[in-house]
């Protein structure tokens, strides 16, 4: 079995120079071309963090909400829907949350080995978006055919079911979160809600160890449409950095670089912040990442399989 450290050294000729993710999100306490985040913004984000958590649990754990220390960190969530089955169609579920008038979507991500080494694989595809799905989408845009596919899945079904929860709850928000491919979901489907919503329903986007989804004319795009999105990257992770920039892809807004427990930065721009703190400049290449950082911690908070506890 070929070794990590292998899998990595032979793809980051692939990688190499690819950088990583921007935003101006949080204008607290300005440094050299970021703003550090404050205890408390910190604090705030803990509860999508457990949410992005608890979509590695199985259903039979996140239905009635009663998985773990995920579930009990966010209480009064209200789950309404489950589905995937970990393999062939991710992880999911759907529900309501009170305390913020929201619906909530969240996706489980992958192994990040396994994804680390498709996402660095040099015969990437992109594709188009459906317009049907994404309606009013420009043919320019063009996104990661694999999370395209995964998304199209679920989608008719997460749409159906947020539509009824607003009607049901009065709801004024959608929530979506998801970690490593998870993220890349709800990336997507931050997009998807939007243009799919009426333009009273505020979407809310927050993942974590989020890979390059699409190439330039989707960051721009999604840009413009989503204004609340956040991309939370833990310290050397290197799965942000991911499909390289060399193969056409770019993140769009929103970075959050954690940059070590209790500090973190809002970074702007789209892909091309270049400040010391930020995940573009502090993963230059896959050869200078950490893959356990992946994993966490956010905050104090780990995010995978393991820890559905």
């Amino acid at each position: 079995m070929i070794s990590l450290f292998s899998r990595l050294a032979v793809v980051a000729v692939a990688a190499y120079g690819v950088q990583a993710l921007p935003s101006p999100v949080h204008p607290e306490f300005p440094r050299d071309g970021v703003s550090t985040l404050s205890a408390a913004t910190l604090a705030g984000l803990a509860p999508f963090t457990q949410f992005a958590r608890a979509a590695y649990c199985p259903s039979s754990k996140v239905t009635g909400w009663k998985c773990g220390q995920a579930c009990a960190a966010v209480p009064g969530f209200e789950v309404s829907l489950t589905g995937g089955d970990g393999n062939g169609v991710q992880l999911f579920y759907v529900g309501y949350w009170p305390a913020q008038n929201s619906v909530v979507v969240a996706h489980e991500g992958t192994d990040p080995t396994q994804l680390l080494s498709d996402l660095t694989d040099a015969n990437i595809a992109m594709s188009g978006l459906d317009a049907t799905l994404f309606p009013g989408v420009p043919s320019s845009v063009k996104g990661h055919a694999g999370f395209i596919a995964e998304h199209a899945k679920t989608a008719a079904t997460i749409l159906a079911e947020v539509k009824r929860l607003i009607s049901s709850t009065g709801a004024t928000q959608v929530t979506l979160v998801g970690h490593s491919l998870g993220g890349a979901l709800a990336e997507l489907e931050s997009l998807f809600m939007t243009l799919n919503l009426p333009s009273s329903i505020h979407v809310k986007g927050v993942t974590y160890g989020t890979p390059r989804v699409g190439n330039p004319a989707f960051a721009t795009y999604f840009d413009s449409k989503v204004a609340d999105f956040e991309r939370i990257n833990n310290e050397s992770d290197p799965v942000p950095i991911v499909p390289g920039r060399g193969l056409g892809f770019s993140h769009v807004h929103g970075e959050i670089h954690i940059v070590a427990p209790d500090d973190a930065v809002s970074c702007p721009g789209d892909d091309d912040a270049t400040d010391a703190q930020c995940t573009i400049s502090t993963v230059p290449t896959l050869l200078e990442s950490n893959l356990l950082n992946h994993l966490g911690p956010y905050q104090g908070i780990y995010i995978g399989t393991i820890y559905c506890t």
